[in-house]
């Protein structure tokens, strides 16, 4: 989640299913009370969050259920294979 200037926050969620997309999508966006929610319902649900600025601002200016663009490819790859490794610590 980031920060605005107005300290409103801002919220993306990413799924990246390969049976069934050939890419990852945007899950969910929002800012304020939205974003929130996003954060809450992953917190509930034991799915990481990340917290990347740069990246927030790239998805929210997707619509939700697009696939990620190319040119994020890259840090949406690197915020998916932390929480693939953390996933796969927590498992006995």
């Amino acid at each position: 989640m980031k920060r605005e200037r107005s300290d409103r926050p801002m919220a993306a969620a990413v799924k990246y299913d390969r049976e069934h997309r050939d890419a990852p999508h945007l899950l969910a966006s929002g800012t304020g009370r939205v974003a929130e929610r996003i954060v809450e319902i992953a917190t509930e649900s034991n799915v990481p969050v990340v917290e990347d600025a740069a990246l927030v601002s790239a998805l929210l200016a997707l619509e939700v259920g697009d696939e990620i663009p190319v040119e994020l490819y890259e840090a949406v790859a690197k915020v998916l294979t932390f929480v693939y490794r953390l996933d796969s610590s927590r498992k006995p």
